[in-house]
């Protein structure tokens, strides 16, 4: 059997996914945002390392080599060093400096404030070594707008590519914990009363910038530090950057949209559709018009599918069924009222001219057609309680109403014979029930096979699918039912014995009975006369 999902499931998948859409947007921004933040950094501490190593060059002249260790800033912590295998093999030892900044937990500081008047005077070779290394900071801005400051030990600044020269920006925190030997990275609110620039332009937007501090060392102590400040590339600069993959990305979502809608109408729509349709139909009166869906896809679907079918049907069955009956009553009653109207207006033309023997004749007629009346109509009364019929818990001992059914027609001239007593057998329905639908079945032989005829009555219980069911064979030698008319037995109103009072009610009153209780009753082939089998749902007596 194929898979369906349930129509809850589907709704919670789409569910998921229009709300995976949003919640996955701001995470991608949010991520990227914070990856545009740290590149800049990557960037800076790159430059610095750089710059920091060529002023310590500057610093110490050329003819003095530098150990690699010495030539990087000194890590913050020993757990800052790495070992790496070089391309001979040999484990080399690595001071990588990695990205920390996070927008959405490093605080924000406040712009950065104007340099101030130093305290001390300046190293003369530091200045020296500064004066050498300015043509290297001013073509880096020129490449990359990042704003470089190199400070001597005291924080003066000593080279830069802005006008703080000669400056001190020791009260700034970056600097002051560069010079104990700390990398800073922070963030600080950019202010600037220029325009926002275009999305064309070198210039960046964003009210955020980077500084990055970084200490440099020679011998072990720190003789300045290297200040970068570049402000990261905002979002809607970035974002147009790459315009073009979003406009792909945003394709791919729209095509998303489009498989969730045409998935939502494959899988609910258009059955529900043709739910529609075949309702509509069978408004219209079209028979067979609402069948079973061939691929429902859904659970759901399928159940209202199959429970559309199965109601139509049903109600088709019901209608044809009204329909048959409503003819068959008419037709039934339609008989002894002609009788009786005819009568009447013969005795009523005629009365006077009548002999005693005509007008006896004549009444007689009239009574017994409004017995035949009478009849018909308390079977029908009886036919409409059997199909409404609910059962109930009682019990109904078989062995017991067997015998007293026994005696009571053998008082009418019936010889019903019991093969035995059966007193621990019983059925799950009420005693009366029971009688009736054993009575009816004894009456219709008698009808059939008048009152010569021998009914034999034989019960066991046996083990089904259902459980235990209670098995009757009620057998008779009368003339039998001929197999044109096997068929037709169980419909209301059919009979072949309508000149001996029967109304054609008694079988379809005794299958209603059956069905009402989850049981089976069906014609079996016999030598002689007639044979039914019941089988009814056993209890306990």
């Amino acid at each position: 059997m194929r898979w369906k999902p349930r129509l809850r499931t589907v709704f919670l998948l789409i569910n998921l996914v229009i709300l995976l859409l949003p919640l996955g947007g701001i995470v991608a921004w949010r991520l990227y945002e914070n990856e545009l933040i740290r590149r800049t950094e990557t960037e800076m501490i790159a430059q610095g390392v750089l710059i920091g190593s060529a002023y310590r060059q500057e610093l110490l002249g050329k003819g003095r080599r530098q150990s690699e260790a010495e030539a990087l800033p000194a890590p913050v912590n020993a757990e800052d060093a790495v070992q790496l295998a070089d391309e001979t093999g040999a484990l080399v030892t690595y001071h990588p400096i990695p990205a920390r900044l996070d927008i959405a937990v490093d605080p924000l500081y406040p712009p950065a404030s104007p340099a101030t008047l130093p305290e001390t005077v300046p190293d003369r070779r530091a200045t020296l070594a500064g004066e050498r290394l300015l043509p290297l900071l001013l073509a880096a801005k020129d490449v990359t707008l990042t704003g470089i400051r190199v400070v001597d030990a005291h924080g003066t600044v000593i080279a830069t590519t802005g006008d703080e020269l000669g400056r001190s920006l020791l009260q700034r925190e970056e600097v002051s914990r560069a010079l104990k030997g700390e990398q800073v990275s922070l963030l600080r609110r950019r202010l600037s009363s220029d325009p926002i620039p275009s999305f064309e332009s070198l210039s960046r937007g964003k009210r955020v910038r980077v500084f990055v501090a970084l200490p440099i060392t020679v011998d072990g102590q720190i003789m300045g530090v290297v200040v970068l400040s570049r402000t990261p590339l905002d979002m809607g600069k970035a974002l147009f950057q790459i315009r073009w993959q979003l406009l792909t990305a945003a394709s791919v979502l729209i095509l998303v949209v489009l498989l969730i809608a045409l998935f939502t109408s494959l899988t609910i729509s258009r059955p529900v559709q043709a739910l529609i349709r075949q309702a509509e139909r069978v408004v219209r009166g079209e028979k067979g018009a609402a069948i079973p869906l061939q691929r429902p896809v859904l659970e759901e679907i399928d159940q209202l599918s199959q429970a559309l079918s199965g109601m139509a049907h049903s109600l088709e069955e019901r209608a044809d069924y009204i329909r048959t009956f409503a003819t068959n009553v008419s037709h039934e009653f339609k008989t002894p009222l002609t009788s009786i109207r005819g009568t009447v207006e013969l005795l009523q033309e005629h009365l006077l001219e009548m002999t005693t023997a005509e007008r006896s004749r004549f009444l007689q007629i009239i009574a017994s057609d409004t017995e035949r009346l009478d009849r018909l109509v308390r079977r029908l009364l009886d036919l409409a309680r059997a199909d409404v019929l609910t059962p109930g818990d009682e019990r109904a001992s078989v062995g017991e109403i067997l015998n007293r059914l026994s005696h009571s027609f053998a008082e009418k001239g019936v010889a019903v014979t019991v093969e035995q007593a059966f007193p621990a057998l019983a059925v799950r329905m009420a005693p009366e029930t029971f009688e009736s639908i054993v009575a009816n079945l004894i009456d219709n032989a008698r009808q059939h096979g008048g009152d010569k005829v021998r009914v034999q009555l034989a019960c066991r219980e046996i083990v089904t699918a259902k459980g235990a069911m209670l098995e009757l064979e009620v057998t008779d030698n009368g003339p039998g039912i001929s197999p044109g008319n096997r068929e037709r037995i169980f419909r209301p109103f059919f009979t072949t014995a309508r000149d001996k009072g029967g109304s054609g009610l008694g079988l379809a009153i005794v299958q209603a009975l059956v069905d009402a209780h989850s049981g089976t009753i069906e014609l079996t082939p016999s030598e002689t006369g007639a044979r039914f089998v019941i089988r009814l749902p056993a209890g306990s007596a």
